[in-house]
């Protein structure tokens, strides 16, 4: 088959043309944090990611290197920010004997601890060249470490 081709009809409707390339596109961002829970909306420099790439449907998987930080969808506002950062104290506090600090003694159990519980990763769809997130959704990188980091995003576009 030709990379764009008719279906077959079915039941005498015919289905309409579709595109069989399929493309990936990776990409990254170097994104610097203060750490100790630094919240960083990256939407803006994603959408620009997108833009530069020219595809229009598809999926955008985000992906954070390093076990200490971690990826979400959220309402950028300084008082949902707050929350978060307040609840993952309770969920996983500071200054708490976490066993990873039995060998290693830097600190960084908790920051560990809440990385997992929220994940490294996202998938978010991207229609007619805009990702479907909603009106007060944005995509959010947060960095429990104990101290300030260089992290990498890595996106991969796939789609067409």
């Amino acid at each position: 088959m030709s990379t764009t081709e008719k279906w077959p009809s079915v039941s005498g409707h015919e289905v309409p043309t579709r595109n069989w390339g399929l493309f990936v596109v990776n990409r990254t961002l170097q994104i610097y944090t203060r750490g100790d829970n630094d919240v960083q909306d990256l939407t803006r420099q994603l959408n620009g990611l997108l833009t530069d790439i020219q595809m229009v449907n598809g999926t955008g998987t985000i992906f954070v290197q390093g076990s200490t930080a971690a990826l979400t969808t959220l309402e950028y506002e300084p008082d949902v920010v707050a929350d978060v950062k307040e609840a993952f104290q309770r969920l996983a506090p500071t200054g708490q004997n976490y066993r990873h600090e039995a060998g290693w003694r830097n600190g960084s159990g908790s920051s560990h601890v809440r990385a997992a519980l929220l994940g490294p990763s996202l998938v978010i769809p991207f229609v007619e060249g805009k990702f479907t997130l909603g009106t007060w959704q944005q995509v959010v990188l947060v960095d429990f470490d104990n101290r300030p980091r260089q992290r990498e995003i890595v996106v991969q576009f796939m789609g067409c």
